[in-house]
């Protein structure tokens, strides 16, 4: 199968509302199908998904040999430049125009709800990897979506109890304001709250566009409080994690959204020491290690993300589905493949063994790591040692728990 690399350093995918169209797997026919990945590809959140996110749906196709089974495959992608209108606005038109079937990946809690949306109105598939609201499982589930890699109520428990029960009893949160980061704050708060501690303050700043996070930083140090909680991602967790070193912030730092991206930007020397929760990495045992030597072709200077597994992972899932369903189910309504993809088993390099719930939560472990020393770093990307392991039955919310309306039917 003759796949086009896609080259990480070019503008050209770096699009508006409009779709960008990359070189297709196959030829699109009515009987094919279209992946349309909707991310970040200039913005914040474009080194923990963005153009990868792309050549992961591209490996997922290789790896599962779906030109050689005979399926047709277009791949198009877009960026939504962060706003939810932008994104809603691209998944219509994919959708009503452009015969995508299937939307994956989307990087921004308010894009996701708002894509969500379009996805259960116009009855078609989407697949979430890099936005974190656990509300999309919630009372805002529906049953044309899947929640993949993470979402906050993981990083809060994973990060945030394991803190609160080591002794950070009080905390003070910087906060990215919009849907991502008022969810991890909602969600850290359960958990301290739930291990007898409590939050003494929090500053919401505007997102995108904040770059100078000092003032909240020295508020966050006057405050009195043991913990700081980073609510936010990408390059604001880049920037505030370099400004409290900059500053001499003596609180803890806790990393409740820290990618391998970030910590490589960061640097060990500045990263060391700090907590995170990662539900992937790249070298955590033989299979996500076979995993990342496949795209390393793809991204040589690079690691896959927890989102970029996430995106694998979910399009490998909906190519087996298509198998067992035929091509007439894919075609169909979206709540049917959603269906068909909730009842069969996930597998593969990245996450191993593991399923979808009825609210749409796939299911796996969830890891709590530590960011290795320099002197305990054996080179480039090897940056995490294990802490603890929260089993998949417990790594996200109880069912029972989230409000979402498929759960109680």
């Amino acid at each position: 199968m003759n796949i086009d690399r896609l080259n990480l350093g070019r503008r050209a995918l770096l699009g508006t509302a409009a779709a960008a169209s990359l070189p297709a797997v196959g030829r699109a026919q009515a009987s094919g199908l279209k992946i349309g990945v909707l991310t970040d590809l200039s913005g914040p959140y474009k080194d923990l998904a963005g153009p990868l996110a792309v050549e992961c749906v591209r490996l997922a196709l290789e790896d599962y040999g779906a030109a050689a089974k005979g399926m047709k495959v277009d791949v198009v992608a877009a960026d939504h430049q962060n706003k939810p209108d932008v994104g809603a606005g691209i998944a219509r038109q994919w959708f009503d125009q452009d015969g995508v079937d299937l939307i994956v990946e989307v990087a921004n809690s308010g894009v996701a709800l708002a894509v969500a949306g379009v996805a259960k109105d116009k009855n078609k598939v989407y697949l979430n990897s890099g936005a974190a609201t656990s509300d999309l499982t919630a009372a805002q589930c529906n049953a044309n979506t899947i929640h993949w890699a993470y979402d906050t109520y993981m990083l809060a428990k994973s990060t945030g109890g394991a803190l609160a029960k080591a002794g950070g009893n009080s905390w003070f949160f910087i906060t990215a304001d919009y849907a991502f980061g008022k969810a991890l704050q909602r969600d850290t708060t359960g958990f301290i709250t739930a291990n007898g501690g409590k939050v003494v303050g929090s500053i919401a700043y505007p997102f995108p566009g904040t770059t100078d996070f000092s003032s909240m930083l020295l508020q966050a140090q006057s405050s009195g409080a043991k913990v700081l909680g980073i609510a936010n991602a990408g390059t604001d967790t880049i920037n505030t994690i370099k400004q409290a070193k900059e500053f001499g912030i003596t609180m803890t730092l806790a990393g409740l959204l820290l990618f391998i991206s970030d910590v490589h930007a960061l640097g060990l020397e500045t990263a060391q020491g700090i907590a995170l929760t990662d539900s992937f990495y790249w070298d955590h045992n033989a299979r996500t290690r076979a995993f990342s030597e496949r795209l390393k072709p793809k991204a040589p200077a690079a690691r896959p993300t927890m989102v970029h597994a996430g995106v694998y992972s979910s399009t490998l899932h909906y190519l087996k589905t298509a198998t067992a369903a035929g091509m007439g189910v894919m075609k169909g309504p979206g709540t049917e493949v959603v269906a068909r993809m909730k009842a069969m088993p996930t597998d593969d390099d990245c996450f191993g063994p593991g399923s979808i719930r009825i609210d749409g939560r796939k299911i796996h472990p969830s890891y709590l790591w530590e960011i290795k020393k320099p002197s305990e770093s054996k080179g480039p990307w090897d940056y995490y040692k294990p802490i603890a392991t929260t089993p998949a039955d417990q790594a996200f919310r109880p069912l029972n728990e989230g409000g979402c309306p498929l759960a109680k039917a």
